[in-house]
């Protein structure tokens, strides 16, 4: 029981001192360059009715922290943001059509059996862009958000990988796969397991032009590969869902940030409610995406509002975990001392201890009544860089 009550349960984690300061920090810079492309902040409740996850293509139920209010209703802790905003946009706003943009920050907790390093309660900062008419300048500009956050972040080395669901969808309707057989393949190509995909294809006696359409296709670094991959394709939806791509990398340029882009149509998310474009931030030291994001233009509708929409999400550990993998370290400038004092100085220590707080500096105090007491405050002030002020009796 004791060793219970001292440890976590598996999957979190406890964070305090200079680790929690820096990652303070860069959420705060996350939210102001986020805020300054002109999202407000929104706040949704930590649990939500099941329902709003099982029904929408979100967490399998398995993966979610389920349990009773006391009137019986099935409630589910926070696994994803996306289904709580959107729920909420069709509570509150879109009555005007007039585009809402939204930022959250919180906590989302996934009920993993297999953790693979990962965490249970992650935390979470995104923006949503919604009734946006679906355009490719919304996409552009939410890609290039996620990408002027991680640059906000201090990270200079990573790349957003760009893809589109309908490519995936095209070619598959026209392979005319069974429902079961689509989310089978789907499986595969989520755990870029492509050998598995064609073999399972191969298994289905599937035209080898179309396993080579589906499979045949590389991370594209320029929009020239691209459009000249297209040039072999027959399938218009996936000829659409190319040209999409391309317009989108034309506005990226405008914002002069196509250097961190990359196309990957096999690009698929775990989540079922995506409809369009897709995206994903990789860089060095983690083992996962830091940013994913994408377009979800029917999941509002499922509330009651027809509205198309697109968002992202920075995964804040990872992003963390990359930084100090690549040592990057934010600079904490805090402005702290240890004011120490015996009985005796009282007085004098508290009017420089007002003094110091009233000017914006950080004071710890501490009474001591020993040398050895003094001594232990002055070796841990050294150690953290914290300077310190000592008023005892006889004299500062």
């Amino acid at each position: 029981m004791y060793n219970n009550m001292i440890h976590t349960p598996e999957g979190v984690r406890d964070i305090y001192g200079d680790e929690l300061k820096r990652k303070i920090e860069i959420k705060n810079k996350i939210h102001k360059k986020i805020g300054s492309y002109g999202f407000k902040d929104i706040e949704t409740p930590t649990f939500e009715y099941f329902d709003i996850y099982n029904d929408v293509g979100t967490t399998p139920s398995k993966e979610l922290y389920k349990f009773f209010d006391k009137d019986g209703n099935i409630l589910a802790l926070r696994s994803d943001f996306t289904p709580s905003i959107a729920r909420c946009c069709s509570k509150y706003f879109l009555e005007d059509k007039v585009p809402v943009r939204l930022c959250y920050e919180g906590n989302s907790f996934t009920n993993l059996n297999d953790l693979q390093g990962k965490l249970k309660e992650y935390t979470e900062i995104g923006a949503e862009l919604i009734d946006n008419d679906g355009l490719a300048d919304a996409d552009a500009e939410m890609i290039c958000l996620s990408i002027e956050v991680l640059k906000a972040s201090g990270l200079k080395d990573f790349m957003i990988s760009v893809g589109q669901i309908d490519y995936f969808k095209s070619i598959c309707d026209e392979i005319n796969l069974s429902e079961d057989d689509f989310e089978k393949l789907r499986s595969y190509i989520a755990l870029k397991n492509y050998f598995g995909a064609r073999e399972f294809l191969e298994s289905l006696s599937v035209a080898p032009e179309k396993i080579s359409n589906l499979l045949d296709v590389t991370t594209y670094t320029s929009v020239e590969e691209l459009t000249k991959f297209k040039t072999k394709l027959t399938n218009e939806g996936a000829i659409k869902a190319i040209d999409r791509l391309v317009e989108i990398y034309e506005i990226i340029k405008l914002y002069g940030l196509e250097k961190y882009v990359s196309f990957d149509l096999l690009l698929i998310n775990k989540f079922h409610y995506y409809t369009g474009v897709i995206f994903r931030a990789y860089t060095y030291g983690t083992g996962d995406a830091v940013i994913k994001g994408g377009r979800y233009d029917k999941l509002l509708s499922k509330f009651g509002k027809d509205s198309k929409a697109i968002g992202f999400s920075v995964l804040i550990d990872d992003l963390l975990t990359a930084m100090k993998a690549q040592d990057i370290t934010s600079v904490i400038n805090e402005d702290h001392a240890n004011v120490i004092y015996d009985e005796k100085s009282r007085d004098k220590a508290f009017a420089r201890i007002k003094e110091l707080r009233e000017r914006g500096t950080t004071v710890s105090a501490y009474c001591v009544t020993d040398k050895a007491s003094l001594e232990l405050y002055k070796e841990r002030s050294d150690s953290a860089c914290i300077r310190f002020e000592t008023f005892l009796h006889g004299g500062k």
